[in-house]
């Protein structure tokens, strides 16, 4: 088995076998650079990059991951290897301690951005459990999911803009809802705020032409790795907006991800066989190779000056639609996708009552209460909350984790 000259703890989200990406700065260097987690350290690939070929190391030392998205797979496959050579015991980097000292930096010490200036945003509603809860809330059991759910993956388009790394607060938006059916809409802070546990992939690759389209079976090509998401919600703002155009304000107050994306070659050894779709879908979503993985998902909800309690447990693996057939769906149209383009899969739900992906459903629409470890009870989500999401893989003694994605809440501001 490989070592790493890099200490790495037990248990620790980010072994030899994971290498995820993210963008960091420090005190001492405010400059935003290329890191690589490794155990509780992070490679900054700009000091290192003389170590890559050419042809990637104007992307090393850039930015953002943009660049190196662009390049495509073949690149990032190189650039991963090559990362883990330097990374082992008696390489070049270990045998020159001073270049080591400087490329290594404690994660305690770096302050995390966003990985990629992300030019569009798709959420899409690919988990059935979740978008059956829902329908049955609102429509009943007979009319639980729409008729185009199984047919076509749904999504809609967010807003980019307010798409904030982990550790960004967020602020409970105002708006306009609808109390009493039949009355007048009040205007006021949300009331009904809620999380959703979801789970993101960037797009890589040179991506499409506008009016061309990109085969499903290719699509993997142009997913550069994921990353953990909460698309926070507004419901009872949503709830009043959302006829007939969809999701809008309720929406764009703020979705928060992890600073760091896991490159899909460290997630082939979770793969699982994709979720078993019926009826058969139309030729352009078909694609025989397994695009689904066995990433295990925790929520916690730390109240303001108390302990974190687990809140939800769900997995990856109960997304109907893979993200494959995703790209196909939002590309079959001629629409043009570009590397650092973020899709997300929507709330991620399974099928037991702990493993629901959303207050709306942990507390059914608010007629159920959610015990904290604290004593306090919770039917969504109040001022002072934080709300941290987790994940991993773990099989045959090898775990892969995904770091944090948290969140804080904090008050409305007064409207004057």
């Amino acid at each position: 088995m490989a070592v790493s000259f890099v200490n790495i703890p037990a248990g620790s989200d980010f072994p030899l076998e994971n290498l995820p990406y993210g963008v960091f700065s420090t005190a001492t260097n405010p400059r935003k650079r290329l890191g690589i987690a490794i155990g509780e350290s992070v490679l900054d690939l700009s000091v290192v990059a003389a170590f890559y070929p050419p042809e990637v190391q104007d992307a090393l030392n850039s930015e953002t991951l943009n660049k190196l998205m662009g390049l495509g797979y073949t690149a990032w496959n190189v650039v991963r290897s090559r990362t883990r050579e330097l990374l082992l015991k008696n390489s070049a980097l270990e045998q020159n301690a001073p270049l080591a000292k400087r490329a290594l930096i404690p994660q305690k010490e770096c302050q995390m951005h966003l990985p990629a200036d992300i030019g569009d945003y798709t959420d899409f509603y690919s988990s059935i459990h979740h978008a059956t809860n829902v329908g049955i809330m609102f429509r009943g059991k007979e009319n639980a999911l729409m008729p185009n759910w199984r047919h076509i993956p749904v999504g809609y388009h967010g807003r980019a803009s307010s798409v904030v790394v982990s550790g960004t607060p967020i602020r409970r938006p105002l708006g306009q809802t609808l109390p009493v059916d039949g009355q007048p809409p009040v205007f006021g802070p949300c009331k009904l705020l809620d999380f959703e546990l979801e789970m993101a992939f960037f797009i890589g690759g040179q991506g499409n032409k506008l009016g061309e389209r990109i085969p499903v079976e290719e699509a993997w090509k142009n997913v550069f790795g994921f990353t953990l998401m909460n698309d926070w919600s507004a419901r009872d703002i949503q709830k009043w907006e959302y006829v007939p155009l969809g999701p809008f304000t309720a929406k764009n107050l703020g979705t928060t991800i992890a600073p760091w994306v896991i490159p899909v070659a460290a997630l082939e050894p979770f793969l699982v066989d994709n979720y078993p779709q019926e009826p058969e879908v139309f030729p352009y979503l078909k694609h025989s190779k397994p695009f689904n993985f066995d990433i295990n998902l925790e929520v916690f909800l730390k109240p303001e000056n108390a302990s974190a309690s687990k809140i939800c447990k769900s997995n990856f693996k109960h997304l109907y639609w893979t993200p494959m057939q995703q790209i196909a769906h939002h590309t079959v149209t001629g629409c043009n996708i570009r590397p650092g383009d973020l899709m997300a899969s929507g709330t991620i739900s399974g099928e037991t009552d702990d493993s629901f992906g959303s207050m709306l459903e942990l507390s059914w629409r608010g007629s159920k209460t959610i015990n904290l470890n604290d004593g306090s009870v919770r039917k969504f989500i109040q001022d002072g909350d934080e709300v941290i999401i987790r994940g991993h893989c773990e099989r045959n003694g090898l775990r892969i984790g995904f770091g944090e994605c948290a969140g804080k809440v904090l008050p409305a501001i007064p409207y004057q």
